[in-house]
């Protein structure tokens, strides 16, 4: 007993592992700095509502990521003698403190278009640090200690978002948050700048993973030509993306829906079409293409067979049932009768810490016992959890239920967010570790949040409880994906 102790201290608390943890709280500290946090801030400004939610367009940046990885994985900085991954992730990260500082000095009631400027300059530079940490982290150890780190990376994020969600504003609310004050928000993004220091002393004295790479394949010009074309295809997107517009009239979620993948779809051709037409007219090379993009595609595919489509499918998969309920969860507390005092406490504040121990628990067991047995018990408790909000929500309002609720609900999903992190890891080739990791994590997110976007008008016409019960149900695919997967899969994960 005291050795499984032991092991247990001995494999969370080496260097590595810590220095994971202050990495994670690095990439979790900007996020809400550009969602709930800036959502205050331009309330507090007299913004108006439709154009408050406008600023959430900068989320684009954390779920198409996987587009500019590329550049990223094969692209080398000027200063290489710091190491490739370490120069990209320091960079990314005086990015994060320049956009804040640059976001601080402005003002939205005057100056609105610079403050979306910001944010969206926060949005990309935290994408990219997430790109290259999540590369870092894979490159700099076994798939048997990716539990580990991820565990605690995940620990970190956690921290960095209470961080910047509750403490940023504990702190505009102590600085005077009521009259409004562009300094006290100028304060604030400044002071959430300054911790931006623990990520980058983390880089600065972590070693460059032991990867040996190729040179890079493209002259100093065809980067210049391959970043514009980058930028151009980005442009499309969110172009074809903010303009195209439902046809239909009516609130039908089916109908709903199909739109929403549709226009996603739409805006992939667009950026591709464009894409193609450059290569034709020579603005950029067909092989430097063919390199950043396809291979890390057929890779997978070469190294999978068949396996892959059932792999896709179930990343694509995974976390629908915890992402489709949690997005109307605050929605369920305040017309279930509970206070906003007591969702801020029990699911915002204790919640965070009870993920933080689910996560810990799921990449242990990660470890101990494998990644597929965590994986299939980690999606069975995030879907059976979701039975409890049914429960929930036929019961009285009762804060020892709620609390019950809660934990358990954070606890499942910080197991399963830990065992499918480190899934992913274990399918990432080293050769485009940043490109495939991008790449299977906005798949991750893709269809679960389109379903999320329409789970109030599913509510409207089912219920609150019927709906819990629907997204239990609806996780039950997972289980029978990853039974599948674990007996056909050619290689052991």
């Amino acid at each position: 007993m005291n050795n499984s102790k032991n092991n247990f201290f001995k494999v969370f608390l080496n260097l590595k592992s810590i220095k994971m943890f202050f990495l994670g709280f690095s990439s979790g500290l900007p996020i809400l700095l550009v969602f709930s946090t800036l959502s205050v801030w331009l309330v507090k400004a007299e913004v108006s509502r439709n154009t408050i939610t406008m600023f959430s367009w900068a989320a684009l940046a954390y779920s198409f990521k996987f587009i500019w990885s590329p550049v990223i994985d094969n692209f080398k900085l000027p200063f290489q003698n710091f190491g490739h991954r370490k120069s990209w992730l320091l960079t990314s990260q005086i990015m994060i403190v320049l956009s804040l500082i640059f976001i601080s000095f402005t003002d939205p009631s005057k100056t609105l278009v610079l403050t979306a400027i910001g944010s969206v300059l926060i949005a990309f530079s935290s994408a990219s640090q997430d790109i290259v940490i999540d590369a870092y982290r894979i490159e700099s150890a076994p798939q048997r200690l990716q539990g580990v780190l991820s565990s605690l990376y995940i620990a970190g994020y956690r921290i960095g978002m209470l961080v910047a969600g509750a403490g940023s504003l504990l702190l505009a609310s102590y600085l005077g948050l009521e009259v409004y004050d562009v300094g006290v928000w100028k304060t604030v993004y400044l002071s959430m700048a300054s911790l931006m220091l623990v990520g980058i002393l983390t880089t600065i004295f972590s070693p460059e993973p032991n990867i040996k790479r190729k040179t890079s394949f493209l002259s100093f010009n065809d980067k210049i030509r391959f970043l514009i074309t980058f930028i151009l295809a980005i442009a499309i997107f969110i172009l074809v993306y903010s303009f195209l517009n439902n046809p239909f009239n009516n609130d039908e979620p089916l109908e709903k829906f199909l739109f929403a993948l549709v226009k996603i779809i739409l805006c992939f051709i667009s950026s591709g079409s464009l894409i193609y037409l450059l290569i034709k007219i020579n603005l950029i090379k067909k092989n430097s293409a063919i390199t950043a993009y396809v291979k890390p595609v057929s890779n997978f595919i070469n190294r999978y067979g068949k396996v892959a489509i059932l792999i896709l499918l179930l990343i694509g998969l995974y976390r629908i049932a915890d992402i489709v309920m949690g997005v109307v969860a605050n929605i369920f507390y305040l017309e279930k009768g509970y206070n906003v005092k007591e969702i801020a406490t029990y699911s915002k504040f204790f919640g965070i810490f009870a993920t933080i121990l689910g996560g810990i628990i799921g990449g242990y067991t990660a470890v101990r016992i494998g990644t597929l047995r965590a994986l299939f018990f980690g999606a069975l408790i995030a879907a059976a959890s979701n039975l409890l909000f049914a429960w929930l929500a036929v019961s009285d309002p009762n804060i020892d239920i709620l609390i019950t609720v809660i934990t358990a609900d954070n606890i499942s999903s910080g197991f399963a967010g830990a065992a499918f992190v480190v899934y992913l890891s274990a399918l990432t080739s080293m050769k485009f570790t940043a490109t495939q990791y991008a790449l299977f994590s906005s798949l991750m997110l893709f269809l679960p949040k389109v379903l999320a976007g329409y789970s109030g008008t599913i509510v409207s016409q089912i219920g609150y409880s019927n709906f819990y019960i629907f997204t239990a149900i609806i996780g039950i695919p997972v289980l029978l994906l990853i039974i599948w997967i674990a007996k056909i899969a050619p290689v052991k994960y």
